[in-house]
């Protein structure tokens, strides 16, 4: 697994990974492979550690999600990345091919949502709805291809399943989430690209900017 890993940007402290769409974060009761596992093979294998290799997950992707995803390298980094994720310091961007015509071209989502944990499956309720959570992303139309609509995503809040929610309850699901409503297919997992992320290097102190490329499925 770790021969099929693209690294997008390495140092001491932090790993940036480009994840394939179908591949698991981290482990759950499916068993499945997971990214964790061919990080830690790669840093393992290129830097000839003894022992277990240490890795910090810091943020996740949902599995059938494809885009850059950070890793920790030490716990230093695991904490202070943490801590930016934690206060919604870090500015993600996402690209997403949805069903349907987009209107307005621009604008914000305000959704309450409420995870149910026994079926991973997460529904807009009212706001006062026991378990609810505020859910809030930026989005702006990019292009049209039919009946289809390409979205850039900013998402102000981190909570599961968010965008994929929040874009099936406005009446324009992902490409490929039948989970959500989606009636096309997608060649691999769903048309949601985690596409950059911004942050605060963890030791240097600087903005940092990391971005993957279109997966051959997007072109």
């Amino acid at each position: 697994m770790s021969d099929a890993l693209t690294i997008l940007y390495e140092d001491n402290h932090i790993l940036a990974v480009n994840k394939p769409a179908g591949l698991l974060a981290m482990g759950d009761h499916t068993g499945g492979p997971t990214l964790l596992d061919a990080a830690k093979a790669y840093v393992k294998a290129k830097y000839a550690k003894p022992g277990d290799v240490f890795l910090g997950i810091v943020h996740r992707l949902d599995r059938p999600v494809s885009g850059v995803m950070l890793l920790a390298r030490t716990s230093k980094a695991a904490r202070r990345l943490s801590e930016q994720f934690r206060d919604h310091t870090v500015q993600k961007v996402y690209l997403a091919w949805v069903e349907g015509r987009v209107a307005p071209p621009a604008g914000t989502l305000i959704h309450w949502l409420r995870k149910d944990r026994e079926s991973n499956h997460v529904t807009a309720v009212k706001e006062n709805a026991g378990g609810a959570q505020e859910c809030l992303l930026d989005y702006r139309q990019l292009s049209t291809r039919g009946t289809r609509t390409l979205l850039e995503i900013r998402p102000q809040t981190g909570r599961s399943h968010q965008i994929r929610v929040q874009l099936s309850t406005q009446g324009w699901p992902i490409v490929g989430d039948r989970k959500y409503g989606a009636k096309s297919p997608w060649p691999n997992g769903i048309a949601l690209l985690a596409k950059s992320i911004t942050f605060d290097h963890p030791t240097k102190h600087e903005p940092m900017t990391v971005e993957c490329p279109l997966p051959k499925s997007w072109n």
